[in-house]
């Protein structure tokens, strides 16, 4: 006996779905009650809530689509045209749902209405172990969000239970009930904030004469291919009384610690030429700075030194995501104190990779600030670099 048409047979699925009973499903479709209760056992069919769908969102109709474009053999283009979306679309559909020799249409359905169940379990309730060990991490370590979630992947990679985002454990910081606890984590965050910065955009005019976006910066840069691309800020001392310019290099991680006495642009440009003109040229490409006015005489480091400066766009510190892992480890590893640890000595330092390599800190035994307050690096292949280090009084 031939099975019953798919056309015919969604017609009953459908009122099952929506609560009818079998003999109810059976007869708005036209056919047996023993066929339905079998094509139900046979697609998993569960009853739906109703509920709003966002807009672009895929329907029970559109995975019955996907559903028939399987058993078709079709492609995921050839199913997301049909149904009119992304192929992405439609292969993470599948993918999530079993694969397509696994793949119906109602369970898909059940997964997506159970996945838009509000409001949600937080994860630090439903895995307090996993929680009091992210306490413990920031607490003893002093690590970052990002730290801990790589570190957690790392140790633990076939245990999805484990496996956290830094944004995640951002939001369980912040939404902590007001009260000791919450002063005490968020204190253990190298911000040090115990509220989140509103992330709304203001567009203003450019505060810097001459600059070049970020955006006409060589492609050799981003990608890391050579040396000689440099990321650099300015970085203030307790209370504003010093100040401390970073330079870090994009592929080798070398990084400088150049004190300056002042915040000019003048003075700025005038300590980092200082130390960038000793460089090899294979070493002095370029040089990235956020939109800080203490470079606003840039020209005038790039005529002392040949090296391009290039501004990075409002708020977007990721742009020099390698200065900016490397300033926070080493202020992590050497709070602001009357005292540097750093001796006014010729030599050169290498930060934790944070960025790109683990996100390891000096705490975990890559570098041991303790041992030596000179770090170094073993010459790079095209020539010695040394970075002079005098911050001698940084605060």
């Amino acid at each position: 006996m031939p099975r019953v048409r798919w056309s015919v047979v969604r017609v009953a699925l459908a009122e099952v779905a929506r609560g009818a009973t079998y003999a109810q499903a059976a007869a708005v479709a036209g056919i047996s009650e023993r066929t339905v209760c079998s094509r139900v056992a046979e697609e998993h069919v569960v009853v739906f809530r109703d509920r709003k769908l966002r807009p672009g969102a895929l329907t029970l109709e559109d995975r019955e689509e996907i559903r028939v474009g399987i058993e078709r053999g079709e492609s995921d283009i050839e199913i997301a045209e049909r149904i009119g979306c992304h192929r992405g679309t439609v292969w993470r559909e599948i993918t999530i749902n079993g694969g397509r020799g696994q793949y119906r249409a109602y369970l898909a359905q059940d997964r997506a209405d159970q996945a838009a169940r509000r409001p949600k379990p937080r994860w630090f309730e439903e895995r307090p172990a996993l929680w009091d060990h992210v306490c413990e991490l920031l607490r003893q370590k002093r690590w970052s969000p990002e730290q801990i979630s790589w570190r957690l992947r790392r140790d633990h990679p076939e245990e999805p239970q484990w496996w956290v985002s830094p944004e995640a454990i951002y939001q369980a910081l912040y939404v902590q009930p007001k009260g000791e606890l919450r002063k005490e984590l968020a204190a253990c965050l190298r911000s040090g904030r115990a509220r989140r910065r509103p992330q709304a955009r203001t567009h203003r005019s450019p505060a810097i004469p001459g600059m070049v976006n970020i955006s006409e910066r060589a492609p050799e840069a981003e990608d890391r291919a050579v040396p000689g691309h440099w990321e650099g800020d300015l970085v203030m001392g307790k209370d504003g009384q010093s100040a401390v310019a970073t330079l870090v290099e994009r592929q080798t991680r070398m990084g400088m610690l150049i004190k300056v006495d002042n915040k000019t642009a003048e003075h700025v440009a005038e300590r980092l030429a200082a130390h960038v003109v000793g460089l090899p040229e294979q070493l002095a490409r370029s040089l990235t700075w956020d939109q800080g006015r203490e470079l606003a005489a840039h020209h005038q480091f790039t005529i002392v030194t040949g090296v391009p400066v290039y501004f990075c766009d409002p708020h977007s510190p990721w742009q020099r995501g390698t200065n900016e892992n490397w300033a926070a480890s080493s202020a992590s590893s050497y709070p602001k104190a009357p005292t540097s640890p750093f001796t006014a000595k010729t030599t050169s330092t290498r930060s934790p990779r944070s960025s790109t390599a683990g996100l390891a800190r000096p705490s975990d035994g890559i570098l041991q600030p303790n041992d030596s307050t000179s770090l170094s690096r073993p010459p790079l292949e095209t020539a010695q670099v040394h970075a002079r280090i005098a911050v001698s009084g940084v605060r």
